[in-house]
């Protein structure tokens, strides 16, 4: 068996109603004439929207862990009904080594006209991750141009009256989140200025009449 390729069959269908039968035979049929070992996925009333369906989701596995050589598929949509999604399996396989096969487009990678396919949908895929990289780019170019702080929130410095006025709204029951906002501060700093007046507040509760501390009458 040394040499034999290892192909992953896959099919899918969108309802229980339906059925794989034609598209696993057709493409077991195809691997056998092609000289290929195959394991069958099946994915049965599965939408070709979801990203994480089963069978999908084990053949993938499978592929990370070297046990597939070709992944072959009746039609691309069987595969992934996205250009996005079809992209990052076509990149995903890619990038393994691993050969793709359409029978309905046919689309062969192990071909040199199928190899060139590939080539063009990882151009495809590279083409829109640095389309969105220029999009996020721009978009925070603008933000600044319009004065936007870009990142995480600048702590403005505190005055002493600042700190004073925080610890006082804190005993009186006031949120960190609402002080953060208030003050111009995070929530972790109007936390830790505050850290006394929480325990005052507890310290004080504690005292009063009901808690459990009995008082002696003389």
């Amino acid at each position: 068996m040394a040499g034999v390729k290892r192909a992953a069959i896959y099919v899918r269908v969108s309802t229980v109603e339906q059925e794989t039968d034609l598209q696993e035979t057709e493409l077991e049929e195809y691997a056998e004439r092609r000289g290929w070992s195959y394991t069958l996925y099946r994915d049965h009333g599965q939408s070709g929207a979801k990203s994480n369906r089963p069978a999908l989701t084990a053949l993938m596995n499978d592929l990370r862990r070297r046990k597939i050589d070709v992944v072959v598929v009746w039609a691309l949509d069987r595969l992934a009904r996205s250009l996005k999604q079809l992209l990052g399996i076509a990149e995903e396989c890619r990038s393994l080594g691993v050969d793709l096969v359409s029978l309905k487009q046919n689309v062969d990678t192990t071909l040199p006209a199928g190899r060139l396919t590939f080539q063009v949908l990882g151009a495809v895929a590279e083409f829109e991750r640095e389309m969105l990289r220029e999009r996020v780019k721009a978009g925070m170019a603008q933000a600044r141009r319009v004065g936007k702080h870009i990142g995480r929130p600048v702590n403005r410095k505190l005055l002493l009256a600042d700190i004073e006025k925080m610890t006082v709204l804190r005993s009186q029951g006031v949120s960190v989140r609402k002080l953060a906002s208030e003050f111009g501060t995070s929530q972790w700093r109007a936390a830790r200025l505050t850290k006394t007046a929480v325990l005052a507040r507890v310290s004080l509760a504690g005292s009063q009449p009901g808690t459990g501390i009995s008082e002696g009458v003389s």
